[in-house]
């Protein structure tokens, strides 16, 4: 495997990106919180998925970021972060201001994009 550590900024960013994966599962846990004790109905609903997501994708980023990786390694990160921000954001927008949910079909998707391409930079090895 050709890791890419050497590149200027690439270990900053997978810094970065494991801090923010390990803040937005703190706030995914603080959100379940709120979803279970301040809220109730499909604002309960939305913000339970949010976290859901929010936490799962957040360890995946703080655990996977920091490893050495090749372009296409840090490109699914970002999708994952991406995708994630989209959809929790937008889930837990309606639930907490009352915004409507259209990001969240692009950030599923984005997810998607990011977990199949993880697997086909896996696959190089």
């Amino acid at each position: 495997m050709t890791v890419e550590t050497d590149r200027p900024g690439a270990g900053r960013l997978r810094s970065i990106l494991a801090a923010l994966g390990a803040l937005c599962a703190g706030l995914a846990v603080a959100m379940a919180a709120y979803a279970s004790h301040g809220v109730d109905g499909a604002a309960q609903a939305w913000l339970q998925t949010a976290a859901l997501f929010a936490f799962g994708h957040g360890v995946a980023l703080a655990l996977l970021a920091p490893l050495p990786a090749r372009r296409l390694r840090l490109g699914a990160l970002l999708l994952l972060f991406a995708g994630m921000l989209l959809f929790s954001g937008s889930l837990a927008g309606a639930a907490l201001l009352g915004w409507p949910t259209a990001a969240a079909p692009l950030g599923g998707s984005l997810m998607i994009l990011g977990w199949l391409t993880l697997a086909a930079d896996l696959l190089r090895d």
